[in-house]
């Protein structure tokens, strides 16, 4: 009896917790079902708006790029960007960094606060395009006359997130959270003797009042189709340092060479030696690095040995341990090699931006975002690139995620003209992807928990 009572029991639970257990798979099943409904919903809304916007974003860009300006010169560029966000009724700060402007939107719902970052200077790159809004604008860029060009994108960043603030403003009652809309000039570098950037833009507050719980920017890529995403978690670009080293020789007759020390012979000795570093002395396994000299000055005329020679050159790294390192080799293998010839070598490494390093938490969080946007097949991880963004500067303080957006049609793949050539073209077509990319990215991280 006792045995028969247990087994009744026990089949009684038993089916209460298949009962339980159904109504949660059910409930679960629901809600997943009402998130995806809501998900598509999203997306579907972001299209019809971005679709709505973007020959508006498209005649920005070209005046933007008819329009160029170098770095902390950007007055036009943010008057117009200042301009438009006052319309929209967002809270607006300029005169940040210099020339940087910020506009703060704030949603009807309580919730997070993510910023969204555009660059807005320009190059001093002589335009090749033939475009009809191709810039025509020249300037004194280290004393010499030079063309100026959006030849990087920055022209389309700044248009593409016009737009995003256009759009979520008019979904202000619906936001949750807080949006701040990142202008920053300067991205190229800050000229000689200045500060500027990012890291200006931080130190001025940018990143405080509040703070972002997390940022994100992109970058137009030329030699990427059209429509197609890129993205790496970790370290995605590398840090960047300047290098400067002065061979100090002797000076003498170029007939005499005897009678001086040649500073010119030592600089090419040098050059040599700087590339055995790389190729020879650090495990190329471990991570990508480079040494590029990209400038030597030395002597005035054909027959005179000078008394010295200048250096210029960059200094590429993924980690702060390779990084500190290869400086250390550089300074040994110049200063080793000048003494060799009783000349001396002056080492100068500056450390311009660190390694932009994309959240991974965030990145994996956000990359069924940009898969809605472009579709799965069209969103893809890359190898690290050698390139250096200042961005990483913001994600030294907060997460951050930075990606990349196609530009160029597939028929010109293999002969797209690379960003920072005078021949640099963007389809405009693929602004939209952008747009989008930017807006599901917020909207998403804003709705999460």
């Amino acid at each position: 009896m006792h045995c028969l009572t247990f087994v009744l029991f026990a089949v009684a639970v038993g089916v209460a917790t298949c009962q339980v257990g159904w109504a949660q798979l059910t409930a679960s099943a629901s809600a997943s079902s009402e998130r995806l409904a809501r998900a598509e919903g999203l997306r579907k809304l972001i299209a019809e708006k971005v679709a709505a916007i973007e020959p508006k974003v498209i005649a920005w860009r070209r005046d933007l790029h008819q329009h160029p300006e170098l770095s902390n010169r950007e007055f036009r560029t943010a008057k117009v960007v200042a301009e438009h966000l006052k319309s929209l009724g967002l809270e607006v700060q300029t005169g940040i960094a210099h020339t940087g402007v910020v506009g703060l939107l704030r949603g009807a719902k309580p919730g997070k606060v993510v910023a969204l970052r555009a660059d807005m200077d320009a190059l001093p790159v002589t335009e090749e395009t033939g475009l009809p809004f191709a810039s025509k604008v020249r300037t004194t860029y280290n004393g010499q006359e030079v063309g100026v060009m959006h030849a990087c994108g920055h022209d389309c960043h700044t248009a593409i997130l016009m737009g995003v603030a256009e759009i979520l403003a008019g979904m202000k009652n619906e936001l949750r959270g807080t949006v701040k809309f990142i202008f920053q000039p300067a991205e190229e570098g800050a000229p000689a003797g200045e500060e500027g950037g990012a890291e200006l833009m931080i130190k001025q507050g940018v990143l405080e009042n509040p703070k972002p719980d997390a940022i994100f920017g992109l970058h137009v890529f030329a030699g990427l189709e059209s429509g197609k995403i890129a993205y790496r978690p970790g370290p995605t670009m590398a840090a960047v340092d300047n290098l400067e080293i002065t061979i100090k020789g002797r000076q003498t007759h170029g007939a005499k060479p005897w009678a001086g020390i040649d500073p010119i012979v030592v600089s090419s000795q040098v050059v040599l030696g700087l590339q055995t570093i790389v190729s020879r002395q650090v495990d190329v396994t471990a991570e990508p690095s480079i040494i590029t000299i990209g400038s030597i000055h030395g002597g005035v005329r054909h027959n005179i040995i000078p008394d010295s020679v200048h250096m210029l050159g960059t200094i590429r790294t993924f980690n702060e341990e390779m990084q500190n390192d290869i400086h250390a080799r550089i300074r040994q293998t110049s200063e080793s090699i000048a003494k060799s010839v009783g000349a001396h070598a002056r080492v100068t490494i500056r450390k311009l931006y660190p390694v932009t390093h994309n959240d991974e938490r965030l990145t994996a969080q956000m990359l069924p975002s940009l898969e809605r946007v472009a579709g799965k097949d069209n969103v893809m991880t890359i190898s690290k690139l050698t390139g250096s963004e200042d961005f990483s500067f913001y994600q030294k303080k907060i997460p951050g995620f930075f990606f990349f957006v196609g530009v160029t049609p597939k028929s010109d793949l293999r002969t797209a003209a690379a960003n920072h050539s005078p021949r640099f073209y963007v389809d405009e077509s693929a602004l939209q992807v952008g747009l989008k990319a930017m807006l599901q990215v917020a909207l998403d991280f804003l709705e999460s928990p």
